[in-house]
């Protein structure tokens, strides 16, 4: 047996040669750092602690380290990793670590998968470091894929929004340091599993990616990559562990991906396409990079769909709209139609990953409605309120009225409205007024959105709180309560203020010159004209001429649908052969009140039709409403909201409103 190498006394010429490389401006740091240290010390070399005869690793002691009594660990200011000083004891109880390429009887072989299995059993149930630790001590062998499967817990366990909670707790452990040492010395021998899902339990836990134990990792993981010795999954694994440590211009990544694509994609199971989805969904995809792979792997998903669970179908839909492959539509219909025999079975958050997914991509099935319909109701008082939001932005979105959902989520609002946040209150009542729909409960559902905005007013995001109050108009629920703040110049203020930044998104909108939005100047318009038509005895203040538009109707978002054109042609044809002359209505006529008519007909005092020229003798006016399709909820004879509100309006104003359908 050979002689264990010094490390520590080849770190000057190491060092020497991680400078030189970086003073050559190469753009991938760890490449770097792996290269110089094959040239410093010989990884290939076998060390003195493994004992072949028992075909398993005993504890190291390790003689090369250098005892320290200081913490084990230290913040690295330049990153946010931490750099784990190893200083294990010279004994610890159950740590030896058997290998999966060792050699053994066929009884021996099975006992230790059962063993293993009992293990990752038990593991399910540690809820902190100390209880997997506690687990592993209790082995006296375990092999390397248990232990990464232990120090993949701990970071599950151990970590809250990527940020590890207590890193003295686990870098502290005598267990943890006994690991981190054999995995370091013993990268040859370990298995790929092994190798792989430690390299990700440490990501996870910011282990220092320049340490000895990260470095010769990641040398091991790159040979076996080269050489062709990974799987689909091994390798979307190790991708993951790069991007994370250095980011897309990592250039360990190009043998991975070069190894991707040159296998077979309709060999891959659809497991593996999931992986390599969210790989390329991680940030190799960016830019349009590998997109050549990506359309092979559409068309191959296409006849595997069947064959995934909710949460395969989850993540690829996410991913596909991550990385903005709107051509996928028809995976997108694939993929929507399965979704369907999965729907009790999603989780909230897959369910929500695949209603933004349809959402985004602008489409929508009769079939996946139902199964909503279905599921909805019965789980609705025990769905996050996240999943509540966005089934009621789907149908909002793709003009979907449906009365069992709506139904459901009216009486769930009354319950548990209070653990919703602001914007989720919004999307949840929203679409009641863009649908033009009033549930049974409407009443008590009202009441407590008028608690909530007397209690939460001013958390509402300002556009937000506009279109909240705008959509309880559409439906004849007057919010006068809140109307003199809404005109108050304070807060005109912060609209504008939003408008300059923020997140944009479906409720809010952004005028890049600093002005308040066209659509919300809109929105207010027609609160201020409601208020003067509906509440009379409102006696506050008044929206400023300077903010109210002369028009509701607007290129983007409208408060008016366009005239369907074939139809309005139909119906000129027949008002000229009715009239007589096309000089006896006018059409597209913007009245003094911002609506928009698709014809206007004026009578005199004996009900002649006058010519749409005049001004005088006018008694009578006709609105003729021409509504299409388009005006409608998509799935019912229903008219949206805004077009309610108009004809409510028009007749109010003195219009005699007649409907001209489809």
């Amino acid at each position: 047996m050979r002689r264990v190498p010094n490390v520590s006394a080849g770190s000057t010429s190491l060092y020497f040669s991680m400078a030189i490389m970086n003073i050559c401006g190469s753009h991938s740091t760890v490449s770097l750092i792996i290269n110089a240290y094959r040239r410093a010390a010989n990884l290939s070399i076998h060390f003195s602690c493994i004992k072949r005869s028992k075909r398993f690793v005993h504890n190291l002691p390790c003689s090369y380290y250098t005892p320290k009594k200081a913490y084990i660990f230290s913040y690295l200011f330049c990153r946010k990793y931490y750099s784990v000083i190893l200083n294990p004891p010279y004994s610890i109880v159950g740590c030896s670590v058997h290998h999966h390429g060792d050699s053994g009887t066929t009884y021996t072989i099975s006992k230790q998968q059962a063993n293993e299995n009992k293990f990752l059993s038990d593991l399910c149930y540690a809820h902190s470091c100390t209880q997997v630790f506690k687990l592993l001590s209790s082995l006296e062998v375990f092999t390397d894929t248990m232990a990464a499967a232990a120090l993949l817990k701990v970071a599950q366990v151990e970590t809250k929004d990527g940020i590890l909670t207590n890193p003295r707790k686990v870098f502290d452990n005598m267990i943890f340091k006994a690991i981190c040492l054999q995995f370091e010395q013993e990268s040859k021998n370990l298995s790929t599993a092994g190798i792989v899902n430690a390299l990700k339990a440490f990501v996870q836990l910011r282990v220092d990616p320049w340490s000895n134990l990260m470095v010769r990792l990641l040398s091991e993981s790159q040979e076996r990559a080269e050489k062709g010795e990974m799987n689909i999954q091994y390798l979307c694994m190790l991708g993951r562990c790069l991007l994370e440590i250095e980011g897309p211009e990592c250039a360990m990544l190009k043998p991975v991906m070069d190894q991707v694509l040159q296998k077979k994609i309709n060999d891959w199971t659809p497991e593996e396409i999931a992986m390599v989805y969210g790989l390329l969904q991680a940030g190799l995809g960016e830019k349009g990079q590998y997109q050549g792979l990506l359309n092979q792997m559409h068309e191959a998903t296409v006849s595997k769909a069947s064959q995934m669970n909710p949460t395969l179908i989850s993540s690829i839909l996410t991913a596909l709209v991550d990385l903005k492959q709107t051509q996928a539509l028809p995976l997108v219909i694939n993929l929507c139609k399965n979704s369907i025999r999965c729907m009790p079975h999603f989780t909230d958050e897959e369910l929500v990953n695949v209603i933004v997914a349809l959402t985004n991509f602008g489409h929508s099935d009769k079939y996946f409605t139902e199964a909503l319909e279905r599921h909805v109701p019965r789980m609705v008082f025990t769905m996050s309120p996240e999943l509540v939001s966005r089934v009621m932005e789907y149908c909002s979105k793709r003009l979907i009225l449906s009365k069992p959902i709506f139904d459901a989520v009216a009486e769930s609002f009354v319950y548990n409205s209070e653990n919703c946040t602001t914007l989720q209150i919004a999307q949840q009542i929203i679409p009641f007024g863009e649908l033009n729909y009033l549930p049974p409960n409407a009443a008590s559902m009202f009441r407590r959105l008028e608690k909530i905005l007397s209690s939460r007013f001013s958390q509402f995001q300002p556009q937000i709180l506009l279109k909240l109050l705008h959509s309880c108009i559409l439906l004849e629920r007057f919010p006068v309560n809140f109307v003199a703040k809404i005109f108050s110049p304070y807060f005109i203020q912060q609209l504008q203020d939003n408008a300059v930044g923020g997140h944009s998104d479906r409720y809010t909108s952004k005028d890049q010159s600093g002005n308040v939005d066209k659509f919300v100047l809109a929105l207010l318009t027609q609160l201020f004209l409601t208020v003067s038509l509906e509440c009379p005895f409102y006696e506050g203040p008044r929206l400023l001429p300077k903010y109210r538009v002369k028009s509701f109707s607007a290129s983007g978002q409208s408060l008016e649908t366009m005239v369907d054109v074939h139809l309005y042609n139909r119906v000129k044809s027949g008002l000229i052969d009715l009239l007589g002359a096309r000089m006896y209505f006018a059409s597209h006529v913007l009245s003094p009140y911002c609506y928009t008519l698709d014809v206007e007909i004026k009578l005199d005092e004996e009900g002649f039709v006058l010519a749409a020229s005049s001004h005088e003798e006018v008694h009578r006016r006709i609105a003729l409403c021409i509504d299409g399709q388009k005006r409608f909820c998509s799935n019912t004879h229903k008219l949206l909201g805004k077009e309610s509100i108009k004809q409510r309006h028009l007749r109010l104003l003195g219009y005699e409103v007649i409907q001209e359908l489809k």
